[in-house]
């Protein structure tokens, strides 16, 4: 698995409630979620994100709630993948039940700034910024994971049989 994108960086501590707020919590439309993603922290999230662009973040990306909104809202939106630091555990779970992307590193966020441009190899566990040259080194998702995230997520892994 391969991405490429500009990044879009955040902080530590990204809670749920900013990622999608509450107030938008009684819709299951993929898209109207997408529209309000981040918008309490990045008013201009929407405006600037592109498909493929790839979110950084800092440490306990995703702490908050459990709602699966949060990171339907950020596959929704156009991210591809979301590297960061480190996830809050129901987060990182239900990321890879609905297919989102996500890649622990402890060293990346740092060397990775808004609008670089990224690069990352899932099977090696690579992450390249190509706007410094530096790279960084992660440990890879298992093979069954990572036919999770191919396959769209948990549910569609175990209609095509990849997951039993």
């Amino acid at each position: 698995m391969k991405f490429k994108g500009c990044a879009i960086k955040y902080g530590d501590n990204v809670d749920t409630d900013v990622i999608i707020p509450a107030r938008y919590l009684n819709t299951i439309d993929k898209s109207e979620l997408a529209s309000h993603c981040m918008e309490d922290i990045d008013k201009d999230f929407v405006k600037k994100v592109k498909v493929g662009d790839i979110m950084i973040a800092g440490a306990n990306f995703g702490c908050g709630s459990s709602r699966e909104h949060a990171p339907i809202a950020i596959k929704a939106s156009g991210i591809s993948l979301v590297i960061a630091k480190s996830f809050a555990r129901i987060f990182y779970r239900n990321s890879i039940n609905i297919g989102l992307a996500i890649l622990e590193s402890e060293d990346a966020p740092d060397g990775i700034n808004e609008g670089d441009e990224v690069e990352v190899d899932l099977d090696l566990g690579v992450i390249y910024n190509r706007t410094t040259g530096e790279s960084f080194e992660t440990k890879p998702f298992p093979e069954f994971i990572q036919k999770i995230i191919t396959a769209g997520g948990l549910i569609e892994s175990i209609r095509k049989g990849y997951v039993k």
